[in-house]
């Protein structure tokens, strides 16, 4: 299998040179280039072809929500990957909305990163579990009721691991179902989340206090 070839998009160069020493020694990972704001990524993208980014949000010139709807409507295969901070949850939104896969802290280990960039390269969805968890004790201390939807245990129990980025194989295993079944209980969530992806399904499940991380 060929490496995944990776954009890093961040105003910070030694957060860039840093996240790239990371990369650099990674199995299945290619660094091809580096932008400092989304203007200066969406010409690169021009002359270099990637499969998945790794997108800061807050940028001068062009933030990362714009640069991620520009660069989906021109290249809709790529996959991003968001690089976010603690504090910056009220964007998440407009970057599900972008069409971000995935969302990860700036701290993160590099197992975590590793793990994340596989996944969402397989074609799966990943989402920090540590903002997961920051995300949860803020709507916990709001005190916001959640939307009354009526879930199975079993899908609830599929929502739980898609929400810890498990991929149908993976939850399959864990819960001892078949991947067809498995596909099937994820249909059944998007439709009662009325969301289009996974990704927003994790958004949604957190904001309703529907999972436990």
């Amino acid at each position: 299998m060929e490496d995944y070839k990776i954009i890093i998009v961040d105003d910070h160069r030694i957060f860039r040179k840093g996240l790239r020493f990371l990369l650099d020694d990674m199995e299945g990972i290619n660094v091809v280039g580096e932008a400092e704001n989304g203007k200066e990524f969406l010409t690169l993208l021009k002359i270099t072809s990637a499969d998945i980014i790794l997108m800061d949000i807050n940028m001068p010139e062009m933030d990362g929500i714009e640069a991620t709807i520009k660069a989906l409507d021109r290249f809709p295969e790529l996959k991003i990957i968001v690089l976010s901070m603690h504090g910056e949850e009220q964007y998440y939104d407009k970057m599900v909305e972008a069409g971000a896969k995935g969302f990860l802290l700036k701290n993160s280990d590099v197992d975590e990163l590793s793990k994340a960039l596989h996944t969402i390269g397989a074609g799966g969805t990943y989402f920090s579990q540590e903002l997961l968890v920051g995300i949860l004790n803020k709507r916990k201390q709001q005190k916001h009721p959640s939307e009354v939807i009526q879930f199975t245990d079993r899908e609830l129990e599929v929502l739980q691991l898609i929400c810890k980025g498990h991929n149908n194989n993976k939850i399959a295993e864990e819960l001892f179902i078949s991947i067809r079944t498995v596909e099937r209980h994820r249909a059944n969530l998007l439709s009662k989340t009325n969301c289009s992806n996974s990704i927003a399904m994790v958004m949604y499940a957190v904001k309703n206090n529907i999972i436990e991380i």
